[in-house]
């Protein structure tokens, strides 16, 4: 069996990139953006000046934003840290497909400063945003409504509450209260 030389590997991510650049009309500088490097770094990937990242993070970040699985890139190695399976953030991805939106034009729609923490979301590094505004921006963007998320960013405030020491069962009064005046104040 024949294996690939590492100047190949690297030439067909470059490659691969620099397509899906030019065919999605994404600056570099919007792209790198996205992915959380430097635009010096995202040249040199094009350019085949470095060599292609067997980092997890900035590949999976790479192929979130150009809507592949990182395994499509040769170098990437998965990383041995778990991936959140976040129930939320699999509904807003669902809504995403359905609108049948790329990643990038979802990016696009939000400022350049959150478009990382987006794909982080996507990528499942991140769960569930708890600020409810910052939440309800991505559902607008999905057309996804208050009442639909509410169940799930209120089943995250509740594992919130748990990891930082609140024992739901015996405080559970107090819980349904504030949640009860979390649906009042939003409208739910």
């Amino acid at each position: 069996m024949k294996t690939k030389s590492k100047s190949t590997i690297k030439n067909e991510s470059s490659k691969k990139l620099n397509k899906f650049l030019e065919e999605k009309n994404v600056h570099k500088k919007d792209f790198a953006q996205m992915i959380g490097v430097t635009l010096s770094y995202v040249y040199s990937l094009i350019d085949n000046t470095i060599p292609f990242s067997s980092r997890g993070t900035t590949l999976e970040r790479i192929a979130i934003v150009m809507g592949i699985k990182p395994e499509e890139f040769l170098e990437y190695t998965p990383s041995d840290e778990p991936k959140l399976v976040d129930v939320g953030i699999q509904l807003l991805q669902h809504k995403q497909k359905m609108l049948k939106m790329s990643n990038v034009d979802f990016l696009r729609k939000f400022p350049k400063n959150k478009r990382v923490e987006l794909v982080d979301l996507w990528r499942g590094a991140l769960p569930l945003p708890l600020d409810w505004n910052n939440l309800m921006n991505i559902c607008y963007i999905l057309d996804v409504s208050a009442d639909e998320i509410f169940p799930y960013w209120q089943s995250r405030m509740q594992q919130h509450m748990i990891a930082g020491g609140i024992d739901i069962v015996s405080n559970n009064d107090l819980i349904d209260a504030m949640f009860e005046a979390a649906r009042k104040q939003i409208g739910v």
